[in-house]
């Protein structure tokens, strides 16, 4: 019968062993606690010790191609390709990052250059040296030859770190073996949807809304600035338009309401939830927060308004870090990284402050109402007709018999007047005036400023394209838009 084998027992780690030595004014317990520390923080440090090798390893995967590529533009086009190469990199560098909040990619290649550039300043070449060509494709090879080693030296200390962290039997090595057991798989809790997230956005939108970060895929869709689109309007827009303003905004629900009160900071507690609550994590949760933020600042919650915003960020950061979203951010934040933290602090104070901003904008125009210029009849058999031209005066102009002994120049003249006059109007006023309808024109106007519209109807009225049967009146309307 063979011998067995506990070589296996080797590989426990034990925080309680009996034979700790330790002083004798401590207590066991004391001793065994503080063991037990000691080893989930060398376990964690190793853990980000490798996560933090890896990323690396990407980043330099991602540089060393544009370095190679770098190299070759300068060998064949000399300083002069170097300094534009730098120039375009400091002014113009590209938005890739390895994650949102780090470092861009050419931004590091622009410190590699810059390093380049300062060593041959201090070998005194400059440029009107013949050999300073030469000199940075040397340096730049250089650094490829640097970054080649670097990458060959995070290879042989991630495999010791690992073969460190397999030397002893973790929680993270437990695993089910064979089970005659089955496990219904969980059903993934449903995105928070709204009319938001339903409605195609179209090239004919007369409004755009302006969204949060950037490199995302998760924006805010809470009330913001608008800029009105000067493009021509159809009418097919201005039905998407009167469609918009019956949206319905995406709503807190339970679980969601429960997270926006954890407070700002409590990075652990935030965690949990998120583990405890698969539901707050889903497509429309930012969204659903920062609607609940908008109406807290309208209301004047202030604190509870920038913790939504903390909130909501939070799960936009996870998102954008991929599948392993969550663990990647909240063990960067609970291990007190100091420049994740202050861009995400960053972030979370100019979102509020912008949200801030809208919230008092929009009180400020409800308190004072929007003018309105509208042509409204005074008398309802009263009625506006638009006579639109159809071209310029023809060449071979002829006058009606009762129109005989009018000046002929004079009438041409009026007739490219009312021409030019039309043609100066927007593309949206000119098809309502075509329409013949006095709601569309007075919706363009509507939108328009009181000044602009009030030269528009003066326009309309000396040029003739305006009739009022039975006379009519222009009317400031307040506040109805």
């Amino acid at each position: 019968m063979g011998k067995l084998n506990y070589d296996k027992w080797s590989k426990l780690e034990l925080s309680d062993d009996s034979d700790i030595e330790g002083h004798p004014n401590v207590d066991h317990a004391s001793l065994v606690r503080w063991k037990q520390r000691d080893i989930h923080e060398k376990r964690e440090e190793r853990k980000f010790k490798i996560a933090h090798y890896e990323q690396e390893l990407k980043n330099n995967d991602a540089l060393y191609p544009k370095l190679v590529e770098i190299t070759k533009t300068v060998a064949e086009g000399g300083p002069s390709a170097f300094s534009s190469t730098v120039e375009r990199l400091k002014t113009q560098p590209s938005p890739d990052a390895p994650a949102p909040g780090q470092k861009k990619y050419d931004e590091m290649i622009y410190d590699a250059m810059m390093s380049v550039r300062e060593e041959c300043k201090a070998e005194g070449l400059d440029g009107k040296d013949d050999k300073l060509g030469e000199a940075l494709v040397a340096k730049l090879e250089g650094q490829k030859k640097q970054l080649l080693d670097r990458q060959e030296y995070l290879k042989q200390e991630i495999v010791k770190e690992k073969a460190e962290q397999d030397k002893k039997i973790t929680s993270d090595d437990i695993h089910e073996g064979f089970s005659s057991s089955s496990v219904n798989k969980a059903v993934e809790p449903a995105p928070i949807t709204s009319s938001l997230s339903k409605k195609p956005v179209t090239k004919k939108a007369a409004t755009t809304i302006e969204t949060l970060n950037a490199p995302s895929t998760s924006t805010a869709n809470f009330p913001r600035s608008t800029t009105e689109n000067t493009a021509h309007e159809t009418e097919e827009a201005d039905d998407e338009g009167e469609e918009d303003e019956d949206e319905t905004l995406p709503e807190l629900t339970p679980e969601l309401l429960a997270f926006s009160k954890i407070k700002r900071g409590n990075f652990e507690e935030s965690y949990r939830f998120i583990q405890e609550h698969r539901s707050v994590y889903v497509p429309g949760a930012d969204d659903a927060l920062l609607v609940a933020a908008f109406d807290a600042e309208t209301n004047g919650k202030s604190d509870y308004a920038k913790n939504c915003v903390n909130q909501a960020l939070l799960i936009q950061y996870c998102e954008k870090l991929g599948p392993d979203g969550p663990a990647l951010f909240f063990r960067r934040a609970m291990q007190g990284h100091k420049a994740a933290l202050a861009v995400f602090s960053k972030d979370v104070d100019d979102t509020y402050k912008h949200l801030k901003g809208r919230v008092e904008a929009t009180r400020d125009e409800v308190a004072s109402g929007k003018e309105q210029v509208q042509l409204v009849a005074s008398d309802p058999s009263m009625s506006f007709s638009f006579s639109v031209p159809d071209g310029p005066p023809p060449p071979n102009l002829t006058l009606d018999e009762e129109l005989k002994d009018l000046d002929i120049e004079q009438v041409r003249e009026a007739l490219q007047t009312r021409w030019d006059v039309f043609q100066s109007f927007p593309q949206n006023l000119q098809d309502a005036l075509k329409a013949n309808s006095l709601d569309k024109v007075n919706k363009v106007l509507g939108k328009m400023e009181v000044s602009d519209a009030e030269e528009v109807v003066r326009l309309l009225s000396s040029t003739g394209i305006m009739d009022v049967a039975d006379g009519g009146e222009v009317r400031d309307m307040t506040g109805k838009e």
